[in-house]
């Protein structure tokens, strides 16, 4: 077997978490164990999500079900789950799951671009 995916532990501790920021949004992450499966290569079932003071989720990754491959309908699909939704119109695009670590830095990149373009970054 391959070696697991050392920042997996990581991400597996930061289940339950809730950050709040200035503003009242709130960054939430939901990630559980799980057997590997070809939708869920990774071992774990994530959901990273984002939202605002008001409860609605502005963005979020999380692998709890399968999305369209934008392009045409012969478009090869990867069998994998991961992906993420820009804004809270979003029903989904495929998220290229590189690490756990990936995972975690660009789930904060784009709340920090969602701050600044909120205005409050």
């Amino acid at each position: 077997m391959g070696h697991i995916d050392d920042t997996l532990s990581y991400l597996l501790d930061l289940d339950g978490e809730e950050i709040v920021y200035d503003g009242g949004y709130i960054a939430r992450f939901k990630v559980l164990k799980i057997d590997a499966t070809a939708e869920k290569p990774h071992g774990v079932s994530y959901s990273l999500t984002f939202h605002a003071a008001d409860g609605r989720r502005l963005m979020g990754y999380d692998n709890a079900h399968g999305v369209a491959h934008r392009g045409g309908r012969f478009v090869e699909r990867p069998a994998a789950f991961d992906h993420w939704h820009r804004d809270e119109t979003d029903e989904g695009r495929p998220y290229p799951f590189v690490s756990a670590e990936k995972l975690i830095a660009d789930f904060f990149d784009e709340i920090a671009r969602i701050l600044k373009e909120q205005g409050d970054g």
